[in-house]
């Protein structure tokens, strides 16, 4: 995620990082280039294209657009609910530093344990949404028994939750922990196990491809076709317009091609990295422990 102060606004015209041109500059050039062929054609009287004017590529345009702000909206919508429930997750985790303390007091040796299991879990939920590896985090917070047989699973993360159950039922049966206790707790592994489902449904369930098809073709034909109608009526500024038009068209796609997969590792992407962070923050915290120092953007980039 671009985390930065707002620009100026000579900055605004010359600002790259953060920016969705360096993605779609290659079809900006086509794009401009072909309006530089559409108007040597028409400039030199090869094609007649007089008869051509913009009012159907504006109606076309206003069609294209709809599609493109739903797709957005749609995509952005995606992105906000998996920020929802990465927050929603560090308040679960802290609630259950807080409950620990008030059943168990703040020296039980199964707290300790308790937490770093979460912790533990915040990383290999990141690791399965980004398709990546966590043995090296995660070894920080559990025994190297307890990570073999996590990473013997399908899904660490769900282990890791049974693994924080079993602690629940030593604690129920040593009579640590009464019944109500034992309750509170578990509501807070279910709400863990929630935020988990919530995750694994966005990534596994991506926009429909035909939406997204036709929307990529509808934008290409357009700025394609767009040439044809300015090569009369701007002149030689006709490939500076068609550019403009693309950069629009195109870049909206780029951004909600990004917002579609929230846990990718892309400039707009959700910083997970940072935020489990703050989940080792808020139980190191809890434990009495020096917290380590929150993630900082690297070029702006929070990851």
């Amino acid at each position: 995620m671009i985390v930065r102060d707002k620009p100026s606004a000579w900055q605004l015209v010359f600002l790259m990082r953060g920016s969705i041109v360096p993605l779609i500059l290659p079809q900006l050039v086509v794009i401009a280039l072909f309006s530089v062929v559409v108007k040597f054609v028409y400039h030199a009287g090869y094609v007649d294209l007089s008869k051509i004017t913009m009012a159907p590529f504006a109606v076309f345009g206003i069609a294209l657009s709809l599609f493109l702000g739903f797709r957005n909206n749609a995509a952005y919508e995606r992105w906000w609910e998996a920020r929802r429930h990465w927050g929603q997750l560090v308040y679960d985790i802290r609630s259950l530093g807080r409950v620990t303390e008030t059943l168990l007091g703040a020296d039980h040796p199964e707290r300790r344990g308790l937490l770093n299991d979460a912790l533990a879990f915040s990383h290999f939920l990141r690791a399965s949404l980004r398709h990546k590896g966590a043995a090296q985090e995660v070894s920080k917070f559990i025994d190297q028994d307890t990570l073999e047989k996590a990473m013997a699973t399908k899904n660490p993360a769900d282990f890791m939750l049974r693994q924080m159950g079993r602690r629940l039922r030593k604690l129920y049966r040593a009579g640590d922990v009464d019944t109500i206790g034992l309750r509170m707790l578990d509501e807070r592994l279910t709400a863990i196990a929630a935020v988990q489902a919530a995750n694994e449904r966005i990534a596994t369930t991506p926009l429909p491809f035909a939406y997204s098809l036709l929307v990529h073709r509808t934008a290409y034909l357009y700025c394609f076709f767009v040439p044809f109608g300015l090569a009369s009526s701007v002149g030689w500024f006709a490939p500076f317009f068609a550019a403009l038009v693309a950069y629009t068209f195109f870049g909206l796609d780029a951004v909600s091609e990004e917002l579609e997969n929230p846990f990718g590792c892309e400039q707009n992407d959700l910083p997970l990295n940072a935020l489990c962070r703050i989940n080792e923050i808020s139980v190191a915290e809890a434990l009495g422990e020096l917290p380590p120092k929150p993630l900082e953007p690297v070029n702006y980039k929070l990851s």
